[in-house]
């Protein structure tokens, strides 16, 4: 993950389906939309007291590259802290819970760089989505894409697309040069792992 980069670039992250951890690999998405080379692969334990997410650098999980770790123990706005492989601080992401109660709302901050605000975009997406999660469905994922965009000032930082499907897959597009693809990519990976915290 180079800083040297273009000043637009998308990723798609997919789930992997397990049922104790939630894995993710992310690939470059090239010119024609398909995938391209993995540059991350995420581990996430699900009803862990502390979340964390790990980010490999492929699914042999003989490197990391970056970690995102909650500073509080189950807290419903808790902080992220994103870290390099050697413990040096990326960046950070939260949810805003008050703001989220209709809409979700997540703010991401690189210090010194970048400080970006990301809604949901549809309004009735978000509303459905929360109506979805009160039913007794709990194995059944809510199909319907939704999307988030990202803002700094009015300007667009980066967004994520779900699209539509029975598992989870999203597209990433970076807008900002500025932005770290560390943060960029633990962000888009909690809007599906931290979502319903």
């Amino acid at each position: 993950m180079d800083s040297a980069r273009p000043t637009n670039e998308r990723f798609t992250i997919r789930q992997k389906t397990t049922l104790m951890i939630n894995r993710y690999v992310v690939t470059e998405t090239l010119p024609d939309g398909s995938e391209g080379k993995v540059v991350a692969f995420a581990e996430q334990k699900r009803m862990a007291l502390k979340e964390q997410m790990t980010f490999y650098t492929d699914e042999s999980k003989g490197r990391v590259l970056f970690t995102a770790k909650a500073r509080q123990v189950l807290d419903v706005g808790a902080a992220y802290d994103v870290c390099d492989a050697t413990g040096n601080p990326v960046g950070t992401f939260r949810k805003k819970f008050a703001a989220s109660l209709l809409r979700s709302t997540w703010e991401l901050e690189q210090p010194g760089s970048v400080t970006a605000v990301g809604t949901e975009r549809n309004r009735l997406v978000a509303v459905l989505r929360r109506v979805w999660e009160l039913l007794p469905l709990d194995f059944v994922p809510f199909a319907w894409p939704y999307h988030f965009d990202f803002t700094s000032e009015a300007k667009p930082v980066m967004k994520v697309d779900k699209k539509i499907g029975l598992r989870d897959r999203y597209l990433l597009d970076v807008a900002s040069p500025d932005l770290d693809l560390r943060l960029a990519i633990a962000q888009a990976v909690a809007l599906d792992a931290l979502q319903s915290r």
